[in-house]
């Protein structure tokens, strides 16, 4: 086998340990996520997790909330946004970076969740926010049916305003992204992924914020929206991606807090 060769194969498994590793990571946040929906529900155990969900249940200590919070809202978008960046890494990984750039990928995919990481902080303080304030009950941290129906109809709204059209359009669209956005080397790779992290939160900041009508704890509704995330990412174009179930969101929502 030629040297070229013997280091386009090399290039290609680092590539694969690496996707290996960050569907790795996105797992054990889903499984972290799941026990920490457990130990609020039940508030037993011992240890680091249930002094977490014992903080996030006492939003009077403000400090400690906040740290629990962000925790959960770090893990939760890892857990939740390592599936949709799948196709910007594949896509990535087909670009020609030269010999040095073959962990350029998982630089793309760092700078992609330190964007997410940044709107998980902002979440973080929505969260202690709305839980100060009386918005949000239980173990599941959800809010009233009505305040729930008006961010259901909320969500719907923003699915049918242009902004979310354009920034879906660039999530969808990977080639078209790299072709418009291109930067050289490590730090460019970087770069990229948090340009392109910024169009995903234009995109979906709104899904986001049904966690709180779902429950900000529920695992369930984070199943969800991620399904949701990805099928607008993977369907067939066309208005109807956005638009169908942003009107179902709207009738979902009225009903939720009008009629119900």
């Amino acid at each position: 086998m030629s040297t070229p060769a013997r280091g386009a194969s090399f290039h290609n498994i680092q590539f694969r340990l690496a996707l290996a590793a960050l569907l790795t990571l996105a797992a054990l946040a889903w499984a972290w996520l799941y026990a920490a929906e457990r130990t609020m529900a039940s508030m037993r155990g011992d240890g680091l997790l249930l002094g977490l969900m014992r903080a996030m249940m006492a939003p009077g200590d403000s400090a400690a909330y906040l740290l629990a919070s962000a925790t959960m809202w770090l893990v939760m978008m890892i857990a939740m946004m390592t599936p949709a960046a799948l196709p910007m890494l594949l896509v990535f990984r087909g670009l020609e970076r030269g010999p040095a750039g073959h962990l350029d990928p998982l630089l793309f995919a760092g700078g992609y969740l330190a964007s997410w990481s940044a709107f998980a902080l902002l979440a973080t303080v929505a969260q202690w926010y709305l839980h100060a304030h009386g918005y949000l009950y239980g173990a599941s941290l959800a809010a009233s049916q009505q305040v729930a129906g008006g961010i259901l109809i909320a969500a719907g709204i923003w699915q049918l305003t242009p902004f979310k059209a354009a920034c879906l359009a660039r999530c969808r669209g990977p080639m078209g992204f790299f072709l418009a956005h291109w930067r050289a080397g490590r730090w460019g790779a970087f770069a990229m992924g948090l340009h392109h992290g910024a169009y995903c939160i234009g995109c979906c900041w709104m899904l986001m914020v049904l966690m709180f009508a779902g429950g900000a704890m529920s695992v369930a509704t984070m199943a969800a929206v991620t399904i949701f995330v990805l099928a607008e990412r993977l369907l067939p174009g066309g208005r109807w991606v956005t638009w169908l179930p942003g009107l179902g969101l709207i009738v979902f929502g009225t009903v939720l807090s009008v009629v119900l």
